[in-house]
């Protein structure tokens, strides 16, 4: 007998509601690769939950997610939910698992997501490793959708334009792009480069937009931020390896968490 995975989202915001000591909270934000240092920067943390604890979640299989659920409230007096860390569509969980946390969080109440993650910068002449870019728009070349049967969203506007709008009075250097997601693990080819830049494609990463899509459908707005954490396949003449991806993370932790807690605030 198959489970509901609407339903098993609903038990695990029961259940993290209970932990937490909340009937409800504001916003979640999901800390993709490098971003979980930028999460202390957020407000003060009143509960953290292993994910492992609540229904229907499994540790992250991936280095730089976290496995936990903290419980922020900022300085405004906001309840955020930060997940630290991800289900990704190559670990073979299925595509449910991926945005198990994003449909969570929506039977917990939230109405605002912001999904972060690291990415793969297409156009280097523009993109500095480092920067963080608004995102505008996607291209789904994962062979997924987390939607079945005759339930049509439309998808016109993913990614809320009064949020980006909002996140640039905070930083008016953002930028925007066209995030393109593919299953992974493998890193991109030269060749698929060249062609998702022919595409209008601007970064490219393994997460996100199945989570964006499982957001529209609960009703949620999202915002989506990239960190350009190298130079895309065949652009810069290096290898990829994700250890690099955390690095920058790393170094750049605290203006991503600035950023955030400024962008939270203002929802």
């Amino acid at each position: 007998m198959s489970i509901d995975p609407y339903n098993l989202a609903g038990e695990a915001a029961a259940a993290l509601k209970a932990a937490a000591g909340l009937d409800t909270f504001d916003v979640a934000l999901v800390m993709g690769s490098g971003w979980v240092p930028a999460a202390d920067a957020i407000g003060q943390v009143v509960a953290e939950i292993p994910v492992t604890d609540l229904p229907g979640f499994q540790a992250p299989a991936v280095a730089g997610h976290g496995g936990k659920i903290r419980v922020v409230r900022t300085p405004a007096g906001r309840h955020a939910l930060v997940l630290l860390g991800r289900s990704h569509l190559y670990e073979g969980r299925g595509v449910d698992s991926v945005v198990h946390g994003v449909r969570t969080a929506a039977a917990a109440g939230v109405r605002t997501i912001v999904l972060t993650n690291a990415a793969g910068g297409l156009r280097p002449e523009t993109q500095q490793v480092g920067d963080p870019v608004l995102i505008s728009d996607h291209i789904n070349l994962t062979g997924a959708n987390p939607i079945t049967g005759t339930t049509f969203i439309d998808l016109t506007e993913v990614y809320s334009r009064r949020l980006r709008e909002l996140a640039r009075e905070v930083d008016p250097s953002l930028a925007e792009g066209v995030y393109v997601a593919f299953r992974g693990p493998t890193y991109e080819t030269p060749a698929e480069i060249r062609m998702l830049r022919t595409l209008g494609g601007d970064l490219i990463g393994m997460s996100t937009v199945l989570e964006a899509i499982a957001a529209r459908e609960a009703g949620l707005d999202v915002l989506g931020v990239s960190l350009v954490t190298n130079p895309a396949a065949g652009l810069s003449g290096e290898p990829l390896n994700h250890e690099e991806v955390l690095e920058v993370g790393r170094a750049t932790a605290t203006r991503m968490g600035v950023l955030l807690a400024k962008v939270v605030d203002r929802l």
